[in-house]
């Protein structure tokens, strides 16, 4: 290779080998590199976390689930039926509902996750396997708190239908409440 060659083989690599060693010992030191990436990362470009009571559809495609408990019970999450959320919405048939076992007379809470807040509530049953509301009952009805008591013995496809705070929409949740 003649000595001009060699020479601007050199400059081609000079730049870029000054480059590494500034990042590298800017890295180590730690001092601040500069970027060449833009200013954003994951957390910056995922949607804010909702604060309790302040959910915003625009971070949720449906409503938050909904748990059904009796004291010293397990709560146990609600079938989501129909609803309407932010933009959207989905229809529903009444729904059979999620499985739980309660003793007669007890007083049956749900709760609302993510901290949404409830306008108002209410609460219906029909027999086990009927696949219409035709001849609900109503087990209650009013603002928060969600507390009503358990319907007479037997086996219930219980709805709650809940309108959420601040105009977020509305949304049906079903179980399958076995009274003993």
């Amino acid at each position: 290779m003649s000595r001009w060659s060699v020479r601007w083989s050199v400059l081609a690599i000079l730049p870029a080998a000054l480059v590494v060693s500034a990042c590298a010992t800017a890295g180590s030191s730690g001092s601040v590199a500069p970027s060449v990436a833009p200013a954003s990362s994951a957390a910056a470009a995922s949607p804010p976390a909702a604060s309790p009571g302040s959910a915003s559809p625009a971070t949720a495609s449906e409503p938050p689930a909904a748990m059904l408990a009796v004291e010293g019970g397990d709560p146990v999450t609600g079938q989501l039926g129909t609803f309407t959320w932010g933009d959207g919405g989905s229809d529903s048939p009444w729904l059979p509902g999620a499985p739980i076992a309660v003793g007669t007379g007890e007083q049956l809470t749900v709760t609302i996750g993510d901290g949404v807040g409830v306008a108002t509530w209410s609460a219906r049953r029909v027999p086990a396997g009927t696949t219409d509301g035709s001849g609900a009952v109503g087990l209650g009805t009013d603002g928060p708190p969600i507390a009503f008591g358990a319907p007479e013995t037997g086996s219930w496809s219980v709805q709650v239908t809940v309108d959420f705070d601040g105009g977020l929409g509305s949304a049906s949740y079903y179980w399958l409440v076995t009274v003993r």
